[in-house]
């Protein structure tokens, strides 16, 4: 269904409330700070027709662990599946008048409005409600997940009785009686579990303070989900356990016009981060503290930390309201979603629901990185280390996959270990080895973080690269090939020498042997170091490069294209336009092996290439390439529309450029992919940044030169959007009059405007070009 929410450029904002669309807009309303994530469901619970509400809460990184079970099993199949859990909702609030419980769908609502406020972070909601019994009641709530503190979220919960006095009573719970969300039909929805992922441990309840132990069955974590509330007005307490629910009542005898006012602070923490004997300690300290600070601090606390981050990361676009508001509501998404403690990473869909149970992809290097890089680099440094972190699990897959040396990164993962139970699909892409070296490549070249290479990036380098020589070979002409691999295109799997993966393999091992070779010269303690940590073999490096030389790389001289692998231009084009509309997207409606046989795309692939790769194509080559491949690709992956944007924007498409860029754009906030209520898609929102940047900016980085080729849509009055390079900061701000480069903070850069040099100063901080 499509949501539209009034068009406001810093929030979204309703003013009714709506059964049909709760789902939904418990995605969209959600909270996180990159370890929580609340969905938006209000604190009293949802009690409406089944199907329409996942109260779900969540911890990046968090997560259990079930063997996978395969009717016919085969040599080095992944074994165990790892999905994100559910964990106990500890945002409980439930409000009593009397007897009468206050929900949304009995009674009346006179009012209502709920607001995401992006600069705040916080989910504010104002109600006035009729009890069925006629009583009236003034209800204003104000919830934060905190930036500042990983483990804290709080709520500030006010009534207001209104022509009544009587008793007022708010029930705060934590309730540990959660489930995942079952798969079905769907690969890319919920988990494949069944039944209460935490078994209980303990409970603890104390004057205003609780806290409930579980552990999981098979991955060995522990958690405490703890909650403290401070109640500003006269009340009786009362508190109970019920099994793995904990409850927690003041009484109020309110007064007409007086409002009562209850704050509820709530944590969780976990053995992934401290040992399991500590953890009430951490949760008790955690509460006290905030409890100490007080909501209007935590809430000024956040606003700064945001505050912050727009001064980096915002992007203005003037001439498109709605397109404004999608740019920030994905932005604020992506920062809400990203892991930043080198531990864990970003998921398909965030904290924000269950689908894909939580994995990581290479979705994050290829589409996610950048947005951090030039915005946060700080956190993309975190998301290099976690593939670090992951190193071990990678060399152990590479040896299942038998390779002697070198480390396999999992296509599929939240741990490090492969989690996808589909191989043609998920192990076979061997392009995730190069995407990590790539983006590794990506912050060297934009931070000159030498520091990150020698302690963390070297090392992935030479054991990621190591797999290609493992998986390749030579052929009887002497070219070098790489066979049986899938690449981007999930649509075609187990094809010899796919187009992407060979030129990024190519891409991977020359920069793997020049970084080495740069880091003996420079460093050679460190290379010593390095060399000795991975027994560096002599004559490896010179067999990176001589397979990097013999590449090779795919080329049809017939039709002027790069065929995406061997066998593509030899099938036959899918029938599109016997294909009716609600028979995609395809994966739901025929076999894998159907798909396979014919030129059909799921997502880009050779346009991908187009993209990383840019300099080693033709402006013609992309354009024959754009136009081949827009042919047969169906976007049924959010990854695609982005891609296709940014490169019919550079050879020349502006209104196919615009179409891809505001389907991806808003694709989430209008759900037009009809799967936003299980999370968002945070690659497709880090596409929109790519879109601004990389597309209507012509923004390139190769080698650490960066160049612009701005382009301004005839639907915008102006745009803007900031980067972080070599440790400035640099605005490129492009309107009807020309382009704008202004270095805000920082030393000089040198950069390309349309191939014309251009270098912004301290002293001279403006350029003015046309």
């Amino acid at each position: 269904m499509q949501h539209t929410f009034p068009l406001d450029a810093w929030g979204i904002r309703e003013t009714s409330f709506d059964a049909a669309s709760n789902f939904l807009d418990e995605t969209l309303f959600a909270l996180g700070n990159g370890y929580i994530g609340l969905r938006g469901t209000p604190e009293e619970g949802y009690a409406g027709p089944a199907g329409t509400s996942l109260d779900g809460s969540y911890l990046n990184g968090f997560y259990e662990s079930e063997p996978i079970h395969y009717p016919e099993n085969a040599y080095g199949l992944a074994r165990n599946n790892q999905f994100m859990l559910n964990v106990p909702n500890a945002k409980g609030i439930a409000l009593w008048l009397g007897e009468e419980r206050f929900d949304l769908l009995q009674g009346s609502v006179e009012s209502y409005e709920r607001r995401l406020d992006f600069r705040t972070g916080l989910l504010e909601r104002d109600v006035l409600w009729q009890a069925p019994s006629g009583r009236r009641v003034q209800l204003r709530s104000r919830r934060l997940v905190s930036f500042a503190s990983k483990h804290l979220f709080a709520i500030e919960f006010t009534v207001t009785p209104l022509g009544f006095d009587g008793a007022v009573r708010l029930e705060c719970t934590i309730d540990g009686l959660v489930r995942n969300l079952e798969a079905g039909d769907d690969p890319r929805v919920g988990s494949a579990t069944t039944g209460p992922a935490l078994a209980l441990a303990g409970t603890e309840l104390a004057p205003h303070f609780a806290a409930l132990q579980q552990r999981t069955h098979n991955s060995g974590f522990t958690l405490v989900s703890a909650a403290a509330q401070v109640l500003d007005a006269p009340h009786s307490f009362a508190q109970r356990a019920e099994g793995s629910r904990l409850v927690q009542s003041y009484t109020v005898d309110a007064r007409d016009g007086q409002a009562v006012r209850l704050v509820k602070y709530g944590c969780y923490v976990s053995s992934r981060d401290y040992a399991a004997d500590e953890l009430l300690a951490r949760a008790r300290a955690e509460l006290e503290a905030a409890r100490g600070l007080g909501f209007d601090k935590l809430a000024a606390q956040q606003e700064a930390y945001l505050a912050e981050f727009w001064a980096q990361a915002d992007v203005e676009v003037a001439g498109d309201d709605a397109l404004q508001q999608g740019i920030r509501f994905n932005q604020f998404h992506l920062l809400q979603s990203v892991g930043r403690d080198g531990k864990t990473n970003i998921s398909a869909k965030g904290v924000t629901g269950e689908g894909y149970e939580g994995h990581y992809f290479w979705d994050t290097e290829i589409y996610i990185f950048p947005f951090f890089l030039y915005n946060k680099p700080e956190i993309a440094r975190k998301l290099l280390e976690y593939r670090y972190a992951g190193l071990p699990a990678a060399r152990e897959r590479a040896r299942q996959m038998s390779h002697a040396k070198g480390a396999l990164y999992p296509w599929r993962t939240i741990a490090g270990e492969e989690c996808s139970a589909y191989f043609p699909a998920g192990t076979a892409q061997y392009h995730i080895n190069a995407d990590v070296a790539y983006s590794i490549k990506q912050y060297m070249d934009a931070t000159g973080d030498d520091a990150y290479l020698l302690q963390y990036g070297a090392e992935i380098l030479l054991e990621t690269a190591r797999i290609w020589l493992g998986i390749g070979s030579y052929n009887r002409g002497g070219a070098f090939v790489i066979n049986e691999v899938t690449g981007p295109d999930e649509y075609t799997a187990l094809v010899n020498n796919n187009y992407y993966t060979n030129a990024m393999a190519k891409l991977h091992l020359q920069f793997a042997a020049s970084a080495a070779e740069r880091i003996a010269r420079e460093y050679p303690q460190d290379w010593a170091r390095i060399a000795a940590a991975v027994a560096l073999d002599d004559g490896e490096l010179e067999a990176f490069r001589s397979a990097a030389a013999a590449m090779l790389l795919p080329y049809d001289a017939a039709l002027g294209i790069h065929p995406q692998d061997d066998s593509f231009l030899d099938k036959k084009v899918w029938d599109f336009a016997g294909t009716p509309a609600e028979k995609y997207p395809l994966l739901l409606h025929y076999h894998p092996m159907v798909i396979y046989r014919h030129q059909v795309c799921k997502q880009a692939d050779v346009v991908l290439a187009l993209l990383l790769l840019s300099e080693q194509f033709t402006l013609e080559d992309k354009k024959r390439d754009f136009d081949y491949y827009e042919a047969v690709t169906t976007h049924d992956s959010s990854l695609s529309s982005c891609i296709f944007s940014i490169i019919a924007s550079e050879v020349g498409y502006e209104g196919k450029a615009y179409d891809y860029f505001m389907e991806t754009a808003r694709l989430d906030l209008d759900n037009t992919h009809g799967n936003t209520h299980y999370g968002v898609h945070t690659a497709a929102m880090a596409g929109t940044w790519l879109g601004v940047a990389y597309g209507f900016g012509g923004m390139r980085v190769v080698d650490g030169k960066v160049r612009f080729a701005p382009t301004l849509p005839k639907q915008w009055q102006h745009y803007q959007f900031r980067i972080h390079l070599h440790g400035s900061l640099l605005q490129v701000r492009v309107s009807p009059s020309g382009t704008q480069y202004t270095l805000l903070r920082g030393e000089s850069l040198v950069f390309q405007h349309r191939g014309a040099p251009v270098t912004v100063t301290p002293a001279a901080p403006v350029q003015e070009l046309a």
